[in-house]
């Protein structure tokens, strides 16, 4: 089990950046494959990326890909979600979550931070 905390969420313009940051508690967080998701207004929870325990792999939703880097520190026990080129589209509470090495599913997820780009 992890607990997670995202930051880095506020209001950019279109075009602009920003970059989300997931601290992790606990000793294992490098045990644990992360993920972005979002969700906006009135639609439901989307995946955005994920990476693996090393950071080796990731992998994109065709929506971000390109515009979007994910990474991680494990020394720091933080994820980071890049975002540039912001479309008014990508509004949307944003959340990390850790991948349970048993279950194999997200069972663990932040409270989410918010990210609103106006046009």
């Amino acid at each position: 089990q992890v607990q997670l905390v995202e930051s880095g969420g506020g209001l950019v313009q279109a075009g602009g950046s920003l970059r989300l940051s997931c601290a992790a508690s606990g000793r294992t967080f490098s045990s644990y494959s992360m993920g972005w998701f979002r969700q906006a207004p009135g639609k439901e929870r989307e995946f955005v990326a994920k990476i693996s325990r090393s950071g080796g792999m990731t992998y994109y939703a065709d929506s971000v890909k390109g515009r979007f880097t994910i990474s991680r520190d494990n020394a720091k026990n933080t994820v980071y979600l890049e975002m540039n080129s912001l479309k008014p589209e990508d509004t949307a509470v944003y959340y990390c979550a850790a991948v349970d090495p048993t279950t194999k599913s997200y069972g663990d997820w932040g409270q989410g931070t918010q990210v609103t780009v106006s046009s």
